[in-house]
């Protein structure tokens, strides 16, 4: 059979689904190390609005940035349900607080409709696509463009 007539290979990829507010984002499983519970996190003076804190991880001290912030939302009180996602961004290790963690699911490329147009680009561009699932949108976070990490740390 030549190469012509093989049949297009599908590309399915997976993402961990989180909430802020009342909405379900994803972030490709690749980018996700591991989900942490809520623990102490320690302020940084001076830090940008985004980033809540420092932890200690097996060692290793992480920046922690808000979610939430970065949507553009109101702070709100931690709960049971309250996760640090442990992320790679750019080489750089990064927590990212978020409502909570639900589950990782696998995504058709085909199925993964273009980012809506928001009125900007800048409103948009955090967005690699949106999803269906169960009668419900999940919106796929470019998370490259959402935290954008530079030789001095996370800004917003």
């Amino acid at each position: 059979m030549n190469a012509r007539m093989q049949p297009q290979e599908k590309r399915v990829y997976r993402w961990v689904t989180f909430q802020v507010a009342d909405e379900v984002y994803g972030i490709n499983v690749m980018q996700v190390q591991e989900v942490l519970r809520m623990t102490e996190i320690a302020p940084v003076p001076g830090a940008p609005s985004s980033v809540i804190g420092i932890i200690n991880l097996r060692g290793n001290i992480v920046t922690v940035v808000d979610a939430r912030e970065l949507f553009g939302l109101s702070m709100r009180e931690f709960t049971e349900q309250t996760r640090i996602m442990i992320v790679e961004c750019k080489k750089t290790t990064l927590g990212l607080l978020v409502d909570g963690v639900a589950e990782v699911v696998n995504i058709d490329n085909d199925h993964i409709d273009a980012a809506p147009s928001l009125g900007s680009v800048e409103n948009s561009r955090y967005i690699q696509g949106v999803y269906n699932i169960n009668g419900e949108i999940l919106i796929l976070v470019d998370l490259d463009k959402l935290v954008d990490v530079d030789g001095q740390g996370v800004r917003n």
